[in-house]
Order: C-alpha cells, then sequence, then structure tokens
C-alpha cells in the first residue's frame, strides 16, 4: 500500500511539473491527445462518435474513460483532471505488476518490482500524457496476469475462466491500443505449440475461451464499425495511414504527418467524386466510406512502395530498431543531457537483468515468456510502422518484473513442459 501511495504521489505531481511548466498555456504536446480529449467528450455529451469528418478514427477504450470523467467534472474540465485520472491508471498499473511479480516469484521479488514500476520514469510518463498508453497499460498487464493464473490453474474449469477473463482483458485493451489485436492470437497459438497448463488443464480449451474473451468484447465496436461502412474494420481507420507513414519515400523511422496528411487530402480529392459516383448519398455514410477507400489507398500505396525498395526497408527497420530501444530520447526537445541521463540511468540496469532474467526463467514455460513477449511483439509492429522510445514504455513494466525476478527472486512455478520437450528446472534452480 506504502509502494501505491508512493506511486500516486510521484505521478500527480509529476502531471502538475508537466501541466505548468512543460505543456504551457495547457495545451497538448502530442497531437493524438487532442482527439481523445475530444471523444470522450462527445460521448459524455452524447453527441456522435466522430473526430472531424472522421467516424473510426480511433478505437472508443480511452474515450470512454474520459467521458466518465467528464460525467462527473463536467466537459469543460481542466487538462490536469485527465492527467490526474491518467495517474491513477498508472498506480494500478504499478499494482498489477506487483500481483503478476507475485504469482511468479516471492514476496520480495514482487515488493521490489512495483517500486522500480513506481519510479520508472517511462511509466510516470505515460500516465501523465493524455494518450491511450494511460488505459492500456494496468489493462495489458490484467492480462498477463489472468493468464499466468490460467497457465497455474489445476483444474479444467479454473484454467478456462480465467482465460476467458483474460481474453475480456486483451480486447478491452485492445479498444484502448488497437495495434494490441494479434498479441492474443499469439498467445493462443503458442498455448497450443507449447503445452503449459497445469493438472487437469486442457490443452485447447483455455486458448479457445481466450480468443472468445477478444471476440465478445470487440464485437459491439465491429458491429457499430459494419452498421455504419457496411465493411469488418477490426480496429481502425488509421492502420494504412500508420502503415504509410513508417514506409513512404521521405520515411525516417520517426512520425511526419503533416507530410503524410498532404498526401491524404491529394487522395481524398481523388476518391471523393468516386464515392458519390458509387451512389452514397452526402452523410455519414458517403464520409465513412471516403475515410475507408482512403485508409485502404495508403496502405496499398505503402505496400507497393515497401515492395519496389526492400533494401530501404530493411534499412528503415534497423533505423526504427535503434530508436524504439535508445537508451536517451529520440525527439531533440527531449535530449537535453538531465533528461537523457535520467532515462539512460533507469533503462539500461532494467534491460540488462530483464535479458538476464529471459536466460534463466524462459525454460520454465510460457508463465515467464510472457513477461517479454510484449517487448518483442511491438518492436515486430514498430520496425513496420513508425518507431519511439513512447512504444516500448508498456512492455517496460513487464520487463521490470523478469528484471527483478533475475536480480532477486525465484519462479515459483516451473509447470508443464518446456517447447523442446525437456524436463522443467527444479523449484528453486537456475
Amino acid at each position: 500500500m506504502l509502494v501505491l501511495v508512493v506511486a500516486l504521489v510521484v505521478r500527480l505531481a509529476a502531471a502538475g511539473i508537466w501541466q505548468r511548466h512543460i505543456a504551457g498555456d495547457g495545451q497538448f504536446v502530442f497531437g493524438d491527445s487532442l482527439s481523445y480529449w475530444q471523444l470522450g467528450q462527445h460521448l459524455a455529451e452524447r453527441q456522435p462518435y466522430r473526430y472531424g469528418n472522421a467516424f473510426v478514427f480511433r478505437t472508443p477504450g480511452y474515450p470512454l474513460l474520459l467521458a466518465g470523467m467528464f460525467k462527473v467534472v463536467g466537459s469543460d474540465a481542466d487538462f490536469l483532471w485527465g492527467r490526474a485520472l491518467g495517474a491513477c491508471c498508472g498506480t494500478a498499473a504499478v499494482g498489477l505488476v506487483y500481483a503478476l511479480a507475485s504469482r511468479l516469484f516471492d514476496p520480495t521479488t514482487a515488493c521490489a518490482a512495483s517500486v522500480a514500476a513506481a519510479v520508472y520514469p517511462g511509466a510516470i510518463a505515460s500516465s501523465i500524457f493524455i494518450l491511450s498508453e494511460a488505459p492500456f497499460c494496468p489493462l495489458m498487464l490484467a492480462q498477463l496476469w489472468l493468464l499466468v493464473v490460467a497457465l497455474h490453474s489445476r483444474t479444467t474449469t479454473s484454467g478456462t475462466v480465467f482465460a476467458l477473463l483474460a481474453g475480456a482483458a486483451a480486447g478491452a485493451a485492445t479498444l484502448a491500443r488497437p495495434s494490441w489485436l494479434l498479441f492474443t492470437p499469439l498467445v493462443a497459438a503458442l498455448m497450443l505449440l507449447c503445452p503449459t497448463t497445469a493438472g487437469r488443464g486442457s490443452r485447447w480449451w483455455a486458448p479457445a475461451a481466450m480468443l472468445l474473451g477478444l471476440v465478445v468484447v470487440l464485437t459491439p465496436w465491429w458491429l457499430r464499425n459494419v452498421r455504419l461502412s457496411g465493411h469488418f474494420i477490426a480496429t481502425t481507420l488509421q492502420v494504412g495511414e500508420s502503415m504509410f507513414d513508417g514506409l513512404n519515400p521521405q520515411a525516417d523511422g520517426g512520425s511526419d504527418l503533416p507530410a503524410v496528411n498532404v498526401f491524404k487530402q491529394q487522395l481524398r480529392g481523388q476518391l471523393g467524386p468516386q464515392v458519390v459516383a458509387d451512389g452514397y448519398e452526402e452523410g455519414v455514410a458517403s464520409a465513412v466510406e471516403l475515410e475507408y477507400r482512403t485508409d485502404r489507398a495508403l496502405g496499398t500505396a505503402a505496400i507497393d512502395w515497401a515492395a519496389a525498395h526492400p533494401r530501404r526497408v530493411l534499412e528503415l527497420a534497423g533505423v526504427k530498431l535503434l530508436r524504439m530501444w535508445s537508451p536517451w530520447p529520440n525527439e531533440p526537445s527531449f535530449r537535453r543531457w538531465p533528461i537523457a541521463l535520467v532515462v539512460a540511468a533507469t533503462y539500461l540496469p532494467v534491460m540488462l537483468a530483464a535479458c538476464a532474467g529471459a536466460w534463466m526463467y524462459t525454460r520454465r514455460g510460457l508463465p515467464y515468456a510472457l513477461l517479454w513477449l510484449p517487448a518483442v511483439y511491438f518492436t515486430a509492429l514498430h520496425v513496420v510502422f513508425v518507431s519511439s522510445i513512447r512504444y516500448r514504455d508498456p512492455a517496460m513494466l513487464a520487463l521490470i518484473v523478469l528484471a527483478a525476478g533475475a536480480a532477486l527472486g525465484r519462479g515459483r512455478h516451473a509447470i508443464g513442459r518446456t517447447c523442446d520437450g525437456a524436463t522443467p528446472i527444479a523449484e528453486g534452480g537456475v
């Protein structure tokens, strides 16, 4: 409880400092923040869920959370309220770090992991920026924790129930951060290929239940998108734009939305008459159809360019990899030596210990591999899309658990078989 209090106080203090001395005049530093804020206001005021002329621009997870806040404090709330809400989400993430570490390691290790998560600069920053990372981090950790509980269950029933809950948490996490969509099918495949459930747990019921939980949570969003557009849209109509941002003739590994928007507007000008000619009346239907076609055209343009320039794609992948796992910030405004020193001094020890933890514990089965899988997953995504150290911060929370385990703990549960069929390491062994 003391650690949670410290985590909340540190985040609230950071929110106040950022709001007053860095953000300036209450403005958003990140462009994404404004879209989340306005969509939350629309939901609170029961207005159409749209951002400008875009109806499938953002998944509704974070805006729904903000809408609840607006219902309490009013739609004209100061931005500091949103940062305080993020601080609460970040504190919940610290608590879930403790819960996850306590399932895999001893109480001392769990306490150390939660302390590290409470003061880790990336975790603090992701809590206060009014970005989707704030709710995503606790939801991601909740999914991992529920999965570990499911994998450690001694009966098929309990394993299936916890796997279903893990899938539901995955659905909520995907509604907060759409890029998480494919992580759950990846884990389900690993559960089938590498049996790690204990006791009478079924080899296929648990992954099936997890996927069912994911589908149940996402179905209302899918139905809404089909009703508006006539197309199945798994997450948003920003996938093509995001891909083009990372794969185009001017791409340098980072985001360049102004340049992308110029091409996007030209494309919409070409597609607009086609939408009307296809019989769509002016209004929501034609706007969503134009949004849909623009997204698909941007994605096609990115793929075509990548196919024509494979060498440059590989070069960009290397640049993006370095940007994501850089010891210091990529953005010049954050490269001032005090900030860079703090980031490097906290990031490097965690990464070194996490790598040692992966070597020590992964052979004990999927529950321990879950601690580094988010890092691998996000890396695979962002060597294609744009990259920044921002995108590693959620994965760092799971790596902190692994790092604490390497430094202090002993894995509690060596269950099932390893992927190569070897006998799991004995309790307390390395």
